[in-house]
């Protein structure tokens, strides 16, 4: 059994909030055990992360390494030319933008505390991803699924598609993905139907945080992934599976 994480990061988290899910791999199974939310501060991220004994691995949308002073980062480039006629190309990140990236601080620490960029999978390892890719990739669709943007109506819609992707994963995923009832809310098209305004921003903060983590039982697997960029300027891991 190998503990590990998915956090959806908000890139200034002293100002917005952080999800983390929280899972245990074994064998071909996660389970999602944990989901903590509305996290604010890289040192409270980094708190609640310490707090779950034996974490072996960690994926983090949000920039970790950042090395250029204008544009975007070389790995957010190549990404964009992938996926930018599906509508998934990447934000730019770079130091004018975010001097001090809250990702860029918490990846530090976790170096400090053993975890290594893309480290091999017998050891303590993190790792950047992006969800709107891996959607893609995992689920086999034409384009983005668009839950973040747009009328409320339309948000609900694409996070009610989302989370019955997710659920889906129980029996079609390369990994299936147990999702037990304490959690199960987050999933339910009705209480997603019910929601609006941050409540609704906070439940696709979650939804974002358990694709992460599904990133992370695909990487510990060993499933074949896309590396966008190096450990030196900067990376973007996306999953490269169907189901």
């Amino acid at each position: 059994m190998v503990m590990l994480a998915g956090i959806d990061l908000a890139w200034q988290s002293t100002r917005n909030p952080t999800a983390i899910a929280f899972g245990e791999l074994e064998s071909s199974v996660l389970e999602l055990t944990t989901i903590k939310e509305r996290i604010f501060s890289p040192q409270s991220v980094l708190a609640e992360l310490q707090s779950v004994q034996s974490l072996q691995g960690i994926a983090i949308d949000g920039p970790l390494i950042i090395n250029n002073a204008t544009g975007q980062r070389a790995c957010e480039r190549s990404l964009s030319r992938e996926y930018g006629s599906r509508h998934a190309s990447c934000h730019a990140s770079n130091f004018t933008l975010y001097p001090d990236a809250d990702g860029v601080l918490i990846s530090a620490e976790l170096e400090q505390r053993g975890f290594k960029h893309l480290g091999p999978q017998r050891e303590k390892w993190q790792l950047e991803c992006y969800p709107h890719p891996a959607i893609i990739e995992i689920f086999q669709l034409p384009e983005r699924l668009k839950y973040k943007k747009g009328r409320v109506a339309a948000k609900r819609q694409g996070q009610q598609r989302l989370a019955e992707l997710l659920l889906d994963l129980t029996a079609t995923g390369p990994i299936g993905l147990c999702i037990p009832d304490h959690v199960h809310h987050f999933f339910d098209p009705k209480h997603i139907a019910s929601l609006r305004g941050s409540a609704l921003k906070h439940n696709e903060d979650v939804l974002d945080a358990v694709v992460c983590l599904y990133i992370a039982a695909l990487y510990q697997s060993n499933h074949l992934q896309k590396i966008f960029g190096d450990i030196e300027h900067g990376y973007v891991v996306v999953p490269d599976c169907a189901i």
